[in-house]
């Protein structure tokens, strides 16, 4: 699958870490927020606040931890401004990197990343100069345990998805942004427990990376992943164990 890599794999897993450190609900409390102040509070008529609830609620986030980001959102309690921006740059090897930030102090953030960038031997890039290397997709990753692969793919393919894929434990399917709804609508309908979905940078191309540079390139990742204000981090690195 393109832009798809062990990366995606070895995100999963860490992915279950940040949860039991609280970090996966900072980033959905900042996704929601986002959501409602630009498109209302009303999950039935802002497609993005509703996909940033179910996300929530997928990693087990208390309902009132989610009113009190969107009454925040929307004035009805005092909150903080979220300015959403994406960073390009290129790390170890000459990998390509985009890094999605939700923060409340632009300056702050961008110093943050620009050190870790040149800290690992990347950095910063002008706008434009490595987002092409990217296409944006829906993904969308259910488990698989007790699920035949033929029959969601029959599914997904028939509401407009573009591929799916089996890793360890779990599909990823990906979409056109336009049919990323239709295809996660099709998945709910039919009573499929979905784990995450959102709206990615897929690389056009993978560079294989492996050896000290694949343990450059993740650990330039990881820290830039660690930065309370990063949202998301992309590559085009394929990390060959």
């Amino acid at each position: 699958m393109s832009g798809h890599s062990k990366w995606a794999t070895i995100k999963r897993k860490k992915a279950v870490l940040d949860s039991k450190r609280g970090k996966i609900f900072t980033k959905l409390i900042k996704e929601i927020t986002i959501a409602a102040r630009e498109g209302g509070g009303d999950p039935a008529g802002n497609p993005r606040l509703r996909l940033a609830i179910d996300n929530a609620k997928s990693q087990n986030m208390p309902q009132e931890n989610i009113e009190r980001a969107i009454k925040k959102a929307t004035g009805e309690l005092e909150g903080v401004t979220y300015h959403e921006l994406t960073y390009e740059g290129y790390g170890p090897a000459g990998i390509a990197v985009l890094v999605e930030v939700a923060t409340d102090n632009k300056n702050r953030t961008v110093a943050e990343v620009r050190h870790l960038f040149s800290k690992n031997g990347g950095n910063l890039a002008e706008n434009g100069s490595v987002v092409w290397m990217f296409d944006r997709k829906g993904v969308i990753t259910l488990p698989s345990e007790g699920k035949k692969e033929d029959d969601v793919m029959e599914i997904v393919l028939e509401a407009g998805a573009d591929d799916l894929t089996t890793e360890e434990g779990y599909f990823e399917v990906q979409t056109s942004v336009e049919s990323f709804e239709t295809v996660r609508k099709a998945l709910a309908d039919k009573k499929f427990t979905i784990e995450n979905a959102s709206l990615q940078w897929i690389a056009k191309n993978l560079i294989e990376v492996k050896g000290e540079d694949a343990e450059k390139v993740m650990k330039m990742i990881e820290a830039l992943e660690d930065i309370d204000d990063v949202q998301n981090v992309y590559s085009n690195a394929d990390i060959v164990e």
